[in-house]
Order: structure tokens, then sequence, then C-alpha cells
């Protein structure tokens, strides 16, 4: 009593048939199974590029940092009162 019987998916699916005719079924699957591809395209092109950014920031930490410069020592300037005694 509740159940569909074989014969009355049959005349469902002839009935979507006629409604949306050969060509359009398969123009509608087409387009399914090309979303379907174009997002996993998507998901790996996501993981590849989260890959290189992690890739890079390795690479990044295992330069070593090069020394900073030290810093040149002073030099005071001589005394003018110095310089008119030794000449």
């Amino acid at each position: 009593m509740g159940g569909f019987s074989l014969w009355h998916w049959l005349i469902v699916g002839l009935v979507i048939l006629l409604l949306f005719g050969k060509g359009r079924f398969s123009d509608m699957m087409g387009d399914v199974a090309k979303g379907l591809k174009s997002f996993k395209k998507g998901m790996t092109e996501d993981e590849e590029a989260e890959q290189r950014r992690i890739a890079a920031e390795r690479i990044v930490e295992a330069q070593p940092v090069p020394p900073a410069p030290a810093p040149a020592p002073e030099v005071a300037p001589a005394p003018a009162a110095d310089a008119d005694r030794q000449a």
C-alpha cells in the first residue's frame, strides 16, 4: 500500500523523460559532472597552494640569520689645544 512498485517507477521515469527530453536530461547530467570536476580541481589547487606556502615558510626558517655588524668604535676628535702645542 505505502510503497511504489516497479511499474510506478517506470511511469515516473517516462514522465520525467517526456518533460525534460533525452537531450536535456543528458545535458543536465553532463553539467553536474563538470561541476564536480571543477570542484575537485579547485580543492586540489587550494591544497597545492597551501603546501607551497608551508614549504616556502620552511625555507625561510631554515636560512641562517646573518650576524649583526659590529658597531664601529667611536674616535674622539683631538682637542684643538693639544694640536697647537705639538706644532
